[in-house]
């Protein structure tokens, strides 16, 4: 039976022209940072996996890399590829508030959610670069949101959409039936479970089933992939502390704005008028479970935060009836722009990277180093990862300079992983550098791409490794750049001169899915 909540003080205040205006300062915003540094490590490797359509690759599905490719078509550089995600950031503040409205939030109710979901760093960051996570927060509200909806008011057709947005969103990354698991999880535990009974529900489910088909058949015939990724994750990433984990997530959200996400997972157990939405904070406690057991990081969680800041604000708002109240929670939005104000330059590309890396030290807020490859690098990894590209082709294409001409037929390129490869794939193939070989991801399935080598141009870390391969080895040089990744720095670039075995032969040695 639809629930209408007639109480006029969730009479949300905020109009549709302010919310839009709100919308488009958003996306101004992200896509005039979008332009102010290079292109991303993973930007770079998608733009080269969506120039080889697929439906899938080796480390996500198909959606984001077509994306990456078409948009970087415009030739418009970083900027044009980040386009998607500043709308996405956009949209974001409209979906806030449509919830808001749907959950009948005061005026304060809704414009503390908007400003949460406006500021809160870790937004910010994801919406900064174009990745595969970057959708996952719109994707998973909208979700929610559509529960709501039919729930509340038995609008059944939201179930079908929000079948058709979780299919969209398994097309680029294959995050949501973390989601949806907790959700069905969070229905099972509560009255709500109702709706799973919904014959609309399960029409949506199989629609996000139809659409997600490609991707799943093509990790099948090439061997799931992808699950070899997600047990490597494990060694990969840091395994960090439960209490610095929780910690982090209070930063990393902007620790003024804690309180508000603390509302929304218990607000619905204390406010008679969410009781009906216990399965959503249920849920957002499924999802960090299976963070942790994982060893995940703590953007994966981002998507969960902007329904636990609807549920939030409305459960401040509940509180906040008097004056002095609600002064107080205005109090509090002012001061959590201030923090996300500060802490901004450590989510968006705001400071030129000497001043970052000053920046960075004098106030102590660097974030969590959660990849054991991150240790030792000046920037945080999203701005390190974004710097050095340039420097680090040049370099490689200096060294294929001093082959004499005459051999470079015979010479093939390899680098350790995909952030080179697709680098010099871009900025140096189109000056004559062959196409670039990696055991890393994707670019190991593609394999030899058409070469037979007998000599190797090979970049990484010790070069007397090469020696049992190679019949002679010679340095030709080194890779260096000031901000970025310290991994990807003091690297030699040799020269193989003579494989002792074909490259085809050792090919399977070289598999790196990570």
């Amino acid at each position: 039976m639809a629930v209408a909540n007639q109480n006029p003080a969730f009479a949300c205040g905020v109009t549709d022209r302010a919310v839009l205006a709100a919308s488009v300062i958003v996306t101004l915003l992200h896509a005039a940072m979008g332009a102010r540094y290079d292109l991303f490590r993973d930007e770079l490797y998608f733009i080269v996996c969506g120039q080889h359509p697929a439906f899938g690759y080796a480390d996500q599905p198909p959606l984001v890399p077509l994306i990456a490719a078409a948009f970087y078509k415009l030739e418009l550089g970083a900027f044009g590829v980040r386009l998607p995600v500043a709308v996405a950031a956009g949209m974001m503040v409209v979906l806030a508030a449509r919830f808001s409205k749907a959950l009948g939030a005061s005026r304060l109710a809704a414009i503390l959610a908007v400003l949460a979901v406006c500021i809160a760093p870790m937004l910010l960051g994801l919406a900064a670069t174009l990745n595969t996570t970057s959708f996952d927060p719109l994707a998973w509200t909208m979700i929610a949101y559509c529960l709501v909806r039919a729930i509340r008011h038995g609008e059944d057709r939201f179930l079908i959409v929000a079948g058709l947005v979780a299919g969209i969103d398994l097309e680029a990354k294959y995050a949501v039936p973390f989601w949806a698991l907790g959700l069905t999880i969070g229905l099972l535990a509560t009255p709500q479970r109702r709706v799973l009974l919904r014959p609309a529900l399960w029409l949506g489910l199989g629609l996000a089933a139809l659409i997600a088909l490609p991707s799943f058949l093509w990790q099948v015939a090439h061997g799931l992939p992808f699950l070899e990724l997600m047990a490597a994750a494990k060694d990969k990433n840091v395994d960090t502390p439960l209490g610095s984990f929780l910690l982090n997530q209070v930063f990393v959200m902007n620790p003024v704005l804690a309180p508000l996400w603390i509302a929304g997972l218990i607000g619905p157990f204390l406010v008679a008028s969410l009781k009906d939405l216990r399965f959503l904070p249920i849920a957002c406690l499924v999802v960090f479970i299976l963070t942790r057991l994982g060893h995940g990081k703590d953007y994966y969680l981002a998507a969960c935060y902007p329904t636990l800041f609807v549920l939030g604000a409305c459960t401040i708002a509940e509180w906040a009836r008097t004056r002095p109240r609600e002064m107080m929670a205005q109090a509090g939005a002012g001061l959590a722009i201030l923090v996300s104000l500060v802490l901004s330059p450590i989510a968006l590309p705001v400071l030129p990277p000497p001043l970052l890396a000053d920046y960075i030290t004098r106030l102590g807020i660097a974030p969590q180093q959660q990849e054991r490859s991150f240790r030792g690098t000046v920037l945080p990894q999203t701005f390190a990862d974004q710097l050095g590209w340039h420097d680090f082709a040049g370099q490689v294409m200096a060294a294929w300079q001093r082959i004499p001409e005459s051999l470079r037929k015979q010479t093939g390129i390899k680098v350790d992983n995909y952030g080179e490869a697709a680098a010099l794939d871009l900025y140096a193939g189109p000056l004559g550098l062959p196409p670039v070989l990696s055991g890393h991801n994707q670019y190991f399935l593609w394999g030899l791409r058409g070469q037979n080598p007998v000599d190797l141009i090979v970049v990484q870390n010790h070069v007397e490794r090469l020696r049992p391969y190679c019949r002679e080895t010679q340095v030709l040089g080194e890779t260096w750049s000031p901000y970025a990744m310290a991994s990807e720095n003091g690297k030699v670039i040799a020269w193989c001169r003579g494989l002792r075995s074909p490259l085809r032969t050792l090919w399977p040695e070289i598999k790196d899915y990570s």
